[in-house]
């Protein structure tokens, strides 16, 4: 009899033990990702995905995983992955993609299963307007309406009255083109061209040929990481002597490898983590952003940063940040955790990370002022800092 009650008793202690851990394993805090580590956004990419072994693994108290894949610069790939972090992995929160087409595909599902997402991207039509739809999503990257803001400003201060403009023909160009132009037609800056040109392309000779015919006092390209370069080289061969201007979506070392020589006295505006150690000391980011930086170079060596994986520190930030006081109203695998998880980062305010200072509301999810953004120019193959963009 005794012994009957001892096998009982230590098959309960079992069945309970088992149901401790497998309790453990449900309740911990799962973050999906989907990153462009291969295909034409892969120099940006790579960062975000190396990005992910740095953050932390666990948040008052509570076990953090991160379920990472490739989405291959690829929309469709994006949406598989995001069904898949969404039904079989049960995701609290999903981070992605990259770019822009990935990441509006991604809100849709995002959307459809009540499961907060931050992008990594950089179009302002992702969380404008900030409708059902889009109250779930929230990015890290500067809206491009703000950094083109910087950019015209910037042109008007150099002398600049007339304009061409070539950009990806997907949801980053036409975003880009969009706010740009709108500030150009009210500060009377004239666009004499608009072009487009693909992620995969190998030639924009035509393109580059209508710009030049059309002599413009600069060039902008709204181009992504190191598809960006292929006008701006064509540009300096057919010996266009103007100004040209990138955008934020290219600031990292990869574009400056392959653009070159090419690239010396370009301009653009860029998040303060590009230029961290130039920062002053009473910069309220800097601080935010060499923590990142530091962290990044331990791991992967020193000059390897890239302003892409500042995105997806920032998207860890905002977890660390929300996630307490979600943990505190609910579970993490239910719809209830995931609700005030998306309370909860909708409600940071004054957090200092890589790209800036967040202050999140009902009508803002990026959160960022002026202190997130800085011009920058290409001098000897580096990055300058140029000052504040106003």
């Amino acid at each position: 009899m005794k012994k009957a009650w001892l096998e009982t008793s230590l098959s309960a202690l079992t069945t309970f033990a088992l149901a401790i851990s497998c309790g453990s394993a449900f309740a911990q805090i799962k973050v999906g990702v989907s990153v462009s580590a291969t295909g034409p956004a892969a120099s940006l990419g790579i960062p975000e995905k190396n990005t992910f072994a740095l953050l932390p693994k666990e948040i008052s108290g509570q076990q953090v995983q991160y379920i990472v894949l490739d989405d291959a610069t690829d929309s469709t790939t994006a949406v598989k992955n995001t069904r898949k972090l969404i039904s079989e992995e049960k995701v609290d929160l999903l981070i992605g993609s990259t770019v822009v087409p990935g990441s509006l595909a991604m809100s849709d599902v995002a959307t459809e299963s009540g499961t907060p997402m931050i992008s990594m991207a950089a179009s302002a039509a992702l969380v404008e307007p900030l409708d059902g739809k889009r109250r779930w999503i929230f990015k890290t990257p500067q809206n491009d309406s703000q950094m083109a803001t910087a950019i015209v400003a910037h042109m008007l201060d150099a002398g600049v009255k007339s304009v061409a403009f070539i950009g990806f023909p997907d949801a980053y160009g036409e975003g880009w083109y969009r706010e740009f132009s709108k500030l150009a037609e009210l500060r009377k800056l004239k666009i004499v061209a608009n072009e487009r040109f693909a992620r995969p392309d190998t030639s924009v000779t035509g393109q580059v040929l209508k710009i030049v015919s059309a002599n413009p006092d600069a060039v902008l390209i709204a181009g992504a990481g190191t598809p960006a370069a292929l006008p701006q080289k064509t540009l300096k061969e057919r010996g266009y002597k103007g100004k040209i201007y990138q955008t934020h979506g290219v600031a990292n070392n990869d574009f400056l490898r392959v653009c070159g020589k090419d690239c010396e006295g370009t301009f653009l505006p860029a998040g303060p983590l590009l230029v961290a150690e130039q920062l002053a000391d009473s910069n309220p980011v800097k601080k935010s952003a060499m923590a990142y930086r530091t962290a990044y170079e331990k791991a992967y060596g020193a000059g390897s940063v890239s302003t892409f994986g500042g995105h997806a520190w920032d998207a860890g930030m905002l977890l660390g940040a929300a996630a307490p006081q979600a943990l505190r109203k609910g579970k993490p695998g239910t719809p209830e955790f995931r609700a005030t998880l998306r309370d909860g980062i909708q409600a940071i305010k004054n957090l200092p990370v890589s790209q800036g200072i967040v202050n999140m509301s009902p009508s803002d999810h990026v959160g960022f002022d002026q202190r997130a953004r800085v011009m920058v120019e290409i001098v000897n193959g580096n990055w300058k800092l140029l000052g504040a963009a106003q």
